[in-house]
């Protein structure tokens, strides 16, 4: 959706909105750490968040996959900025063309800055102006796109006169800019005179003011030289004496963007963009002092994130399975020509199909793209060494390849038993403990409105050889409650029960139960495609072929089975008890279609 109509809608029901801009890191621990703050900030609620484009060009990727990502993936509805400064017009049609494939339906036009040491240039067959660059959109895409344009309320550096800064931002909206957003100030009354002036000359679109809370006392002082912004002294007051203590400078900065954020609206303009400088608590804070959040919002809707594709149809989305749990980036991708998405119980309204599973999928991983170098995996040469690299992804010592994002903050619960288990063989790539009526407030495993409580199912997905899978199978006769699924490379199945399993679940007041995560036969089946192709692209392909790392990896990707393993007694159950169990003597044959074993009555399907 453009912002242009969010904001629109927000002023005629009279309320008071928000944005977010963040900039690209520069190192992939930097991204990693973005997208979870991005996951966190959406529980704020933005009407929107921006994403800089680095000067020339230079973050143009980057830039295109996190805009990507938060759109699609995060939820966010995204505004991308686009500089034409030393940039060809090739440079701009592909990113346009991009932004465009991707969903994302708003851009900040901008001159920008030419790379550092480099002079600004107008490169042939490319633009000069922002406004040059607003035409251009429009003229190639009509209304696809809404396009915002930078106002300066201290007139741009390279301008000595203020109404001449103003005429040129007029031309942009004239060239069929719908918002402008300002650079940042300190001094309210210059930005309150400066919407005055442009409404004298016309300028009729909504002006966003660019609040930068104060993060530390020489960052403050840079950036307010760099981009010649006046500070009054009363600023200057309050932060000159704790310039010392980092801490105190922050609290400044939250009091101080809080008188500023509360007259801006006191003059009747209703909405603020924060540059966040990829910072949380400062902003959160604000916030909180303006009374534009509460507390409890700072919760997690559901155990997953939403996401804001499917032309919105998504944002009704309740129930996903758990297998792609930290890989829900492909999850989007491979369900996103859905027509319609559960909300209610898994599979009443799913689509037949999941997409085509793509080299997309295995390789172009949002935060982790080129893959893993071998160093943190070592040369493991024997299954032993193998396992023991899988029980240094529990640690977290090294990243996973089955995972998109770190790993949850509840598995610390289960963590020791999950390093046991792997060293014995069963490599663990997926896991939850259970949770028997957590408050939904609860910090490690709250989630969904205030005042609820919330259930889970302790759950285990793993590879496993056929012999230790037999092991399992003969043992879980003894444990009513257990349920599982195994499959391997070629589609032989093993597994004990057909239907839908919800293994996490919420009860809240005043609504319906809400079941968002579920094990289903039919996915895990789609799942497993995806699950041995990571091991393989991202793990064995990584040696020479006929290494012993590889020769190893690839004897167990031939021939291990993906089993998931469900513990339906959520109130007392112990699901490690099951590998530690002695098997029976009956024997089970893996076949080519799911065989069913007798499960107790008491299985618990919510």
């Amino acid at each position: 959706m453009k912002v242009i109509d969010k904001l629109n809608k927000f002023l005629e029901e009279g309320k008071p909105c928000f944005s977010f801009e963040y900039f690209p890191p520069k190192t992939l621990e930097g991204v990693q750490n973005l997208y979870g703050r991005l996951q966190r900030m959406l529980l704020l609620e933005p009407l929107w968040i921006d994403v800089t484009w680095g000067a020339g060009g230079s973050t143009s990727e980057l830039t295109l996959d996190i805009c990507e990502n938060s759109q699609n993936f995060c939820g966010l509805e995204t505004m991308m900025h686009l500089t034409c400064t030393n940039m060809p017009r090739e440079q701009i049609d592909d990113a346009l063309s991009r932004a465009k494939a991707a969903g994302i339906r708003n851009i900040l036009a901008l001159r920008g800055d030419p790379p550092r040491g480099e002079e600004w240039k107008q490169v042939e067959g490319g633009f000069g102006y922002a406004v040059d660059l607003v035409k251009y959109i429009k003229q190639q895409y009509g209304d696809w796109f809404g396009v915002a344009v930078a106002g300066y309320p201290e007139s741009h550096t390279d301008s000595t006169d203020k109404e001449e800064d103003i005429k040129h931002l007029k031309a942009k909206v004239d060239a069929g800019a719908d918002l402008i957003i300002t650079q940042l100030f300190y001094d309210v009354d210059i930005f309150i005179d400066f919407v005055k002036a442009c409404r004298a000359a016309g300028i009729k679109c909504p002006i966003v003011p660019g609040i930068m809370p104060i993060q530390t006392y020489a960052g403050f002082k840079r950036m307010t030289s760099l981009c010649k912004t006046h500070v009054p002294q009363c600023i200057w007051d309050q932060v000159d004496p704790v310039k010392d203590n980092d801490e105190q400078v922050k609290k400044e900065g939250i009091k101080i963007a809080i008188q500023m954020c509360k007259k801006i609206m006191e003059a009747g303009i209703p909405y603020l963009h924060f540059y966040t400088l990829n910072l949380e608590k400062s902003v959160t804070k604000i916030l909180i002092g303006l009374g534009m959040i509460n507390k409890e919002q700072l919760g997690r809707s559901l155990p997953w994130t939403q996401s804001c594709g499917g032309a919105g149809k998504r944002l009704k989305e309740e129930v996903r399975p758990i297998f792609w749990k930290h890989r829900p980036h492909s999850y989007i991708l491979r369900t996103g020509s859905w027509d319609d998405f559960p909300n209610g119980r898994w599979g009443d309204h799913r689509s037949p199909a999941f997409g085509d599973l793509s080299d997309y999928h295995i390789y172009n991983l949002h935060v982790q793209k080129g893959g893993y170098t071998i160093d943190p995996l070592g040369e493991p040469k024997s299954q032993q060494e193998i396992y023991d690299v899988f029980a240094r992804f529990c640690t977290g010592e090294v990243p996973s390849p089955f995972n998109e994002q770190p790993l949850s903050l509840e598995t610390e619960v289960i963590k020791e038993k999950l390093v046991k288990i792997n060293k014995q063989g069963y490599l663990t790539i997926n896991s939850q403990p259970a949770v028997n009526g957590a408050l939904s407030s609860d910090a490690l495993f709250g989630w969904g409105p205030k005042d609820g409580f919330v259930y889970q199912k302790a759950y285990i997905e793993f590879f496993t050889s056929p012999s230790n899978l037999q092991k399992l199978v003969s043992a879980a006769k003894n444990f009513p409650y257990i349920t599982y699924h195994a499959v391997n490379q070629k589609g032989e199945t093993m597994t004990n029960t057909k239907s839908a399993n919800a293994v996490t679940w919420g009860v809240f007041p005043g609504k319906e139960i809400i079941q968002p995560t579920v094990v289903d036969a039919a996915s895990f089946i789609v799942w497993k495609d995806e699950a041995f192709g990571l091991w393989r692209s991202k793990w064995s392909q990584k040696y020479e072929q006929g290494s012993a790392s590889r020769t190893a990896l690839e004897a167990m990707i031939s021939s291990f089975f993906l089993v998931s393993i469900v513990d339906n007694n959520y109130i007392n159950g112990d699901i490690f008890a099951l590998f530690a169990a002695e098997p029976t003597n009956e024997t089970t044959t893996a076949t080519t279609t799911a065989t069913t074993l007798p499960v107790a009555p008491a299985v618990l399907h919510v």
